[in-house]
């Protein structure tokens, strides 16, 4: 990618970057002037990832139900059995977290899934809880002739709600959705860049842009790298997670017809064995859903439409400065 002996300010970073990539077996370098690979880009601006940790109640295994992880953490891609086997010894709960990249000639779209085993609660009243839970964030890239391009918008997801976000000095602004907050950025120490910072709650792990949600008391930090490191305890600052590719052969979108991992079209499968549901109100089935299952059903854009179709719920969603296309190059999910 360089093309210079002497390497300073941003050009290390990027030399940095790849490197690490093509240790990891992702990426290749790239020479002068050519593109980047989706890898490169999703691992660029990957969240620095908050997540609030509750270590109370037998449902929340000192805290491990709160950690993000895997689909198949447990070594298969039975949904039906993630509940049970997040307590038990000899499973993984190592940090990763799961992305897409859809593109027009203007932008581009990444998603990101953060997947918890569980979505529980110790509360006996009118609260439930259940196996698998998928939240996650679209953020979108102007294509600006940068490697990288500069970060223009987000939208969140926490639980059947969407809430959309702007990095200071965006030239977007609010659309037919008012704009929930400023996207705050922060430097990653493993790799100088500055990412868009999210959160999740405990528990119900919705997810929505720091610091709207934040750690309270215990908590983890996770920063996007090419290795998956596991939480040395509830409380630990400095966890690296790995991304991994919907779209990678025998991936998640690959396995979308498996019955074992979905009930349905977008919804993972989920039952109610083990103690789900024990102390609490009830605990539903087939309740949590991978990123062309998302919905808020109180706006426009239709279910699964931030992943599958995001410059549809980006014109929804914001006023858009500059040239905006809506004709997607590389579209995996539209085929």
């Amino acid at each position: 990618m360089l093309d210079r002996v002497r390497i300073t300010g941003r050009s290390l970073v990027v030399a940095v970057l790849t490197a690490a990539l093509t240790t990891a077996g992702l990426a290749a370098p790239t020479p002068a002037g050519a593109a980047v690979t989706r890898a490169q880009l999703a691992l660029r601006w990957a969240p620095i990832h908050y997540q609030d940790v509750d270590a109370t109640g037998s449902h929340a295994l000192s805290g491990k139900s709160d950690y993000i992880t895997k689909v198949d953490f447990d070594g298969d891609l039975n949904g039906r059995n993630n509940w049970d086997r997040t307590g038990q010894a000899g499973v993984s709960l190592a940090a990763h977290a799961y992305y897409s990249v859809v593109e027009t000639s203007t932008h581009w779209y990444l998603t990101y899934l953060f997947f918890h085993p569980r979505d529980w609660t110790d509360h006996p009243f009118f609260e439930t809880e259940h196996e698998n839970d998928g939240e996650g964030v679209l953020l979108v890239v102007e294509r600006d002739g940068s490697d990288y391009g500069v970060l223009r918008a987000a939208v969140t997801v926490a639980h059947s709600d969407f809430f959309s976000y702007t990095p200071s000095g965006s030239t977007w602004s609010s659309g037919r959705e008012s704009v929930d907050g400023t996207l705050q950025l922060q430097s990653s120490p493993h790799d100088g860049f500055l990412h868009p910072v999210t959160a999740q709650e405990a528990k119900g792990h919705g997810l929505k842009a720091y610091p709207q949600y934040n750690i309270d008391g215990d908590g983890l930090v996770y920063f996007p790298s090419t290795v998956a490191e596991t939480p040395a305890n509830g409380n630990d600052r400095d966890v690296r997670y790995q991304l991994i590719d919907i779209f990678a052969a025998g991936g998640l979108w690959a396995q979308r017809a498996n019955t074992s991992l979905f009930a349905s079209a977008g919804t993972f499968a989920g039952d109610d064995s083990g103690d789900c549901g024990d102390g609490t109100y009830d605990c539903s089935t087939n309740s949590a859903n991978a990123p062309w299952g998302w919905d808020d059903g109180n706006d426009l854009p239709g279910r699964g439409q931030l992943a599958t179709d995001p410059a549809k719920v980006s014109v929804e969603y914001f006023t858009i400065s500059g040239t905006f296309s809506r004709s997607y190059t590389d579209n995996p999910y539209q085929g």
